[in-house]
């Protein structure tokens, strides 16, 4: 039979600084930032052992390092995961028979073809750890929906099976929140047409949906609801389609040349990425978060193009809308290009591509 795995490492980047420093194992870790609590910063990732205490990805450090006084802090070190990600990945291409299918640093779908998928789980596991050290949960599913939603029940280390079968059994009474795509603000849009739970969700009439999701959201939530959908594994190579970047400042700007600045900086970060691309920009999204944490994003589609001094003016166009007086905590900047005719379609859940 044809099997989809999904293939999750266990507090990925917590375990890459625990192998690097293995004094540190069995301890509160936390990653974020430059590893300065007294810095404007977040959490990336965190060890069990500090989510015991309630930490969390995206927490502000600072409140962090209060909940665990003792917790050791280490800054952000992108090279050292990207190159543990590729080792593992290139283990997962390694197995008999496996297509890959990569979705971020510390994630894969991997398709199949076993009688006992348990068993080739098993010797997934094995193998990422024996040449990585690292520790991975497996899903198993029928398709790519459950076989992410059975992740979470494997972890840490174990390997956990949902399908068609048994999906009712087990998401059926659980709140629409814990499916994959679905936040707390989709479910309180789902709890106001009455559906609470996932049962709920996948015994609604799509068409239902429609009002309140659209044409093609409102399908793929009620789809979603069953653990239905795309069961095979797609192994093109990912294509981004855009590239961003974003600086939290430790002093508020409050001068117009200061966010002018700033603004210019970002896009030019943001350029050298997408000329490494060879694509013309097609749309750019600028973020602003306002002191003390009132986040806006102004948004505009431009003309395709590839001209550096062109996507600046646009940029700078756009930091107009910034309101002028209020202090900026936070800037980002987002270029979206045009995507090649071969790149993969769908290839995020959260717009029903899969």
């Amino acid at each position: 039979m044809r099997w989809v795995l999904h293939v999750d490492l266990d507090q990925f980047i917590a375990a890459v600084e625990v192998l690097r420093r293995p004094e540190l194992a069995g301890k509160p870790v936390i990653v974020g930032g430059r590893g300065d609590p007294a810095e404007r910063a977040v959490v990336s990732t965190a060890s069990y052992e500090a989510r015991a205490f309630g930490v969390g990805s995206g927490m502000p450090l600072r409140i962090a390092a209060r909940k665990v006084p003792d917790a050791v802090i280490l800054p952000v070190d992108q090279e050292a995961y990207l190159a543990a990600s590729e080792t593992v990945m290139d283990v997962l291409r390694s197995q008999p028979g496996a297509t890959v299918q990569v979705l971020g640093w510390d994630e894969a779908f991997v398709g199949i073809e076993a009688e006992d998928p348990e068993a080739y789980a098993r010797q997934v596991q094995a193998a990422v750890l024996e040449r990585t050290q690292l520790h991975c949960s497996v899903g198993i599913g029928d398709t790519l929906v459950r076989a992410k939603v059975a992740t979470g029940f494997g972890k840490p280390a174990g390997v956990f099976r949902l399908t068609a079968a048994n999906w009712l059994e087990v998401m059926g009474g659980r709140p629409t929140k814990e499916l994959w795509g679905v936040g707390p603000r989709v479910s309180g849009r789902l709890a106001k047409l009455g559906i609470n739970s996932v049962a709920e969700l996948a015994a609604a009439d799509p068409q239902r949906l429609v009002p309140e999701f659209g044409p093609k959201m409102g399908p793929w939530y009620a789809e979603l609801g069953r653990g239905d959908g795309a069961s095979a594994v797609d192994d093109t190579p990912w294509v981004a389609r855009g590239h961003s970047r974003e600086t939290t400042f430790q002093q508020d700007l409050t001068e117009p040349g200061q966010v002018d600045e700033a603004v210019r900086e970002l896009a030019a970060r943001v350029l050298d990425d997408v000329v490494a691309e060879g694509r013309p920009v097609i749309g750019l999204t600028l973020k602003v978060r306002y002191a003390p944490f009132i986040t806006k994003t102004h948004a505009r589609k431009i003309p395709a193009t590839s001209d550096r001094n062109e996507v600046l003016a646009r940029a700078v166009d756009l930091a107009a809308g910034i309101e002028a007086g209020r202090p900026v905590r936070l800037l980002g900047l987002r270029a979206e290009m045009a995507m090649p005719d071969d790149a993969r379609k769908g290839h995020t859940p959260t717009r029903g591509g899969w």
